[in-house]
This record gives structure tokens, C-alpha cells and sequence, in this order.
């Protein structure tokens, strides 16, 4: 019986796609095929980073969206794993609760923002309640799934030697359902970074949002652009380092990593 076989993404192939993609964009720019003012070339973009940089404005901008998205990031994940275990556990909850949590994942994050600011008014907490809807749904339905789909022979297993309450949850359950579980932690980090965004663009709050917002109003195209890209390399960051180490570890520990 063959070994499970996983195609690791080779990096210099990324980094070969990227270079060249910037290189026709730059190329493209040069010829004048489209207004600059409109869309700058990489290199306006490249000088709008360095400037900001140096200014001191997008470091404390990253710092300040970071701080916020940490802090709803993790509440979230702490909400949405006890949540999604009780759901996994409680058919009452699920036709109840569940029902009503399911309903609410249609809804777009941003549509709590005018809701947070009736009730937390213009302060961060308002930003925080945004971050932390827009993200505990998602981790809290994949943990519900993880959960009921353990199988029952661990449970049964985890019982008839003594396991039962919290240590049960603690031994059997969750790290069963961890590979569930780590898919809507990454979900939720999407979406938590996404309804971030949304309202620092409609709450000036400093931040990234609020450098996108004066880009904007500035037509500032080069410095809009320059944010973007910030925002996605911070995004690559955070998958490749945070997550995609989790996962790796993950399949080794299930037996499951490239020989």
C-alpha cells in the first residue's frame, strides 16, 4: 500500500511567476497603454511603499490593523471552537441555535457595522464586534462539523477506559475534529481580515483601511495600489507561516506528509 503522496508548491516557481507578471505589467506601463493616473506602473507603486515606509505612516497602519484583527481574531476562534462543540454535541442546539446561526452566515460582515456603531458607537469595540461576526460563524459551523463526525468507536474507546466531561472533549473530541477545526480557523482569519478592511474603508479609524480610504480621496492610485499589496502580502504571510505550518504538522501527525 502506497504512502498518501502531497505536491509541495516549489517557491521559486511563485517567486518566477510574480517577477514576470510585474515585469509585463511594467513593460505594459511603459508603452503607455493605459493612464497612469489610473494605474500606475510597479515602480509608482514600489516609490509609494518606500515613501509611506519612511514616513512612518504605513508601519503604524499595519500595526494598528494587526493589533485589532489579533484581538477579534483570537476572541473569535475561542467563541467559535466552544461554540461549534456544543452544536456538534446538542441536537436541541443544532434545531435551535444552529438554525439561527446558519441563517446569519448569509449575511455580509459589513452589515453589522451600522449595527455596532448604534450600540458600541464610534470606538474600537465597534470595529472588534465587526471582526469577530465576520469570522466566528465560519469557525464556528467547521467545528459543529468536525465534532458530529468524529467517529463514535473513539468516543465509545475514550469511555470504557474512564474519559468523559471536559477530558473526553479535551482528549478524544477536539483532536479528532482538529483538521475540520484548523479549516475554519483559516476561513475565519479570511474572513476576519476582509470584514476588517470593510470597516476601517467606512470608519476612519488609522489603519490600513483608512490609507486606502485617503488614496482614494486623494486619486491616489499609486498609494491605493501600494495598500493592496501590502494587504495580500500580509495575507501570503500569515498563510504561509501560521497555517500552512499547522497543516503541515497536521498531516505528519495523521500519518499523512510526503515521505
Amino acid at each position: 500500500m502506497g504512502s498518501p503522496v502531497s505536491e509541495r508548491s516549489d517557491p521559486r516557481r511563485a517567486i518566477l511567476f510574480l517577477c514576470s507578471l510585474l515585469a509585463v505589467w511594467q513593460i505594459l506601463a511603459a508603452l503607455g497603454m493605459w493612464d497612469p493616473l489610473l494605474f500606475p506602473s510597479p515602480w509608482s507603486v514600489a516609490q509609494s511603499i518606500g515613501e509611506s515606509t519612511s514616513s512612518g505612516r504605513l508601519p503604524i497602519a499595519i500595526a494598528i490593523s494587526l493589533r485589532r484583527l489579533a484581538l477579534g481574531y483570537v476572541l473569535s476562534v475561542v467563541v467559535g471552537i466552544a461554540l461549534g462543540t456544543l452544536l456538534g454535541r446538542s441536537e436541541t442546539l443544532r434545531g435551535t441555535v444552529g438554525l439561527l446561526l446558519l441563517g446569519l452566515q448569509a449575511l455580509p460582515s459589513i452589515c453589522w457595522l451600522p449595527l455596532a456603531l448604534l450600540w458600541f458607537g464610534l470606538s474600537e469595540t465597534a470595529i472588534f464586534f465587526v471582526v469577530l461576526m465576520g469570522s466566528v460563524l465560519s469557525i464556528a459551523s467547521a467545528t459543529e462539523s468536525g465534532v458530529r463526525n468524529v467517529p463514535p468507536l473513539y468516543v465509545r474507546a475514550a469511555r470504557s477506559m474512564g474519559a468523559s466531561g471536559f477530558v473526553l472533549y479535551r482528549t478524544v473530541v477536539l483532536p479528532a475534529a482538529l483538521p475540520q477545526i484548523l479549516t475554519g480557523a483559516k476561513l475565519g482569519w479570511s474572513f476576519a481580515w476582509r470584514s476588517l478592511m470593510a470597516a476601517e474603508l467606512l470608519y476612519v479609524s488609522g489603519g490600513l483601511g483608512q490609507m486606502l480610504s485617503m488614496g482614494r480621496e486623494l486619486h491616489d492610485m499609486a498609494l491605493v495600489i501600494a495598500v493592496m499589496a501590502v494587504i495580500v502580502a500580509l495575507g501570503l504571510t500569515v498563510e504561509k507561516l501560521l497555517f500552512g505550518r499547522a497543516e503541515d504538522a497536521l498531516r505528519a501527525r495523521w500519518g499523512l506528509a510526503t515521505a
